[in-house]
């Protein structure tokens, strides 16, 4: 296995668009919602350590969830544990996690992946991540997984490929955030456009290169701290400084400006879970299209829910057709799914009428 080869996985999010079950107290990375007996996290942790050495998977989050991550994740060293003291998005956090990478081995190329995705052909999937570490072996180059799309979603983010460089890879041409759902069937029947997966591969020179480009005034955070990059006194450090940082993801920040970056072309089975519909979507449902996700229910004249309730509770429904159902502890969603897209609108209500109580 190569000891450059580095991944970090990003693991701060909370989920709201999968409320109630998710809450700030445990996120849906950290949730078994298929009933394997492995997080989201742990699945994820479980494709990549086949690929990077143990030692190599840094793994970097909100302050609140070392302690999930150790429980999770027993094999991972505390060093290995980045604590954000504040959320900013992904590119402060991909910036920490190179300068990290970088003080500890100068030589690093990287994979940034979120914990929460699901992915159906592992085998495929470790393949196209080795042809990716290699494809940035001896290149500056910013490469992005761009998954073929087999639907007109207009909840992902589109990558537009342009000349081809070798094999699956190629030039980017265009980003564009979450179409329509006309311009996405129009991006379908084209064949030039692919699902942003939010996989990122290259080198942490590269990647701090770009960073100092483009955000100079964040970049300027980390170049800062480059004495203490390495050493016991780096959390403290961040602690003191990365609330400075603009809340700003790597796409907007770096990937949209760039003239470096490169889409490697995939189809590994990819979903990125982040909503109810999507978890309905990629779970086995009976014969009248119900999912009960480890729930005790029983559905009369009813088709095409989804149904997640914590503990023993029964769940007796009839006439319900097309809703999401999840109760936890606390607090009840019902909601048509149709309506995913509102779960986060309906959760900050939940916020300004109840305070955190129920998040």
């Amino acid at each position: 296995m190569d000891n450059n080869r580095y991944c970090v996985i990003m693991c701060g999010g909370v989920g709201s668009r999968f409320w109630p079950f998710s809450k700030a107290s445990k996120p849906k990375q950290f949730i078994d919602f298929f009933g394997t007996g492995r997080s989201l996290l742990q699945m994820t942790f479980d494709r990549i350590k086949d690929i990077v050495p143990n030692e190599n998977i840094i793994l970097i989050t909100n302050e609140n969830y070392g302690p999930l991550i150790k429980e999770q994740l027993p094999e991972i060293a505390d060093n290995q544990i980045l604590l954000e003291p504040v959320r900013r998005n992904t590119a402060p956090c991909i910036a920490w996690a190179a300068h990290h990478i970088k003080a500890l081995n100068p030589n690093a190329k990287m994979l940034v992946a979120p914990s929460d995705h699901l992915i159906l052909n592992v085998e495929k999937f470790k393949n196209c991540v080795i042809k990716a570490f290699e494809f940035i072996e001896n290149r500056d180059a910013l490469v992005t997984m761009g998954i073929k799309p087999n639907r007109p979603e207009t909840g992902y983010g589109y990558i537009q490929v342009g000349e081809q460089v070798e094999d699956d890879f190629a030039a980017v041409k265009t980003f564009t955030e979450k179409p329509d759902e006309d311009l996405a069937r129009l991006f379908l029947r084209s064949g030039e456009f692919f699902w942003n997966s939010g996989m990122f591969f290259w080198s942490a020179d590269s990647i701090l290169k770009a960073l100092d480009d483009h955000v100079p005034e964040m970049s300027a955070v980390f170049e800062m701290g480059k004495p203490y990059f390495g050493t016991d006194k780096e959390q403290e450090y961040i602690n003191a400084n990365f609330e400075a940082c603009p809340s700003v993801s790597i796409d907007f920040a770096v990937m949209e400006k760039a003239p470096n970056v490169y889409v490697e072309t995939v189809d590994f089975g990819w979903n990125d879970l982040g909503t109810w519909g999507s978890l309905y979507d990629y779970s086995p449902k009976n014969k009248d299209g119900n999912v009960t996700q480890n729930s005790r229910a029983l559905m009369f004249n009813s088709h095409n829910n989804i149904v997640a309730i914590k503990g023993d509770k029964l769940l007796v429904a009839s006439g319900l057709e097309g809703y999401i159902v999840a109760d936890v502890e606390d607090a009840l969603l019902i909601v048509p799914l149709e309506e995913e897209q509102k779960i986060k609108t309906y959760v900050n209500e939940v916020k300004s009428k109840f305070g955190d109580k129920y998040l």
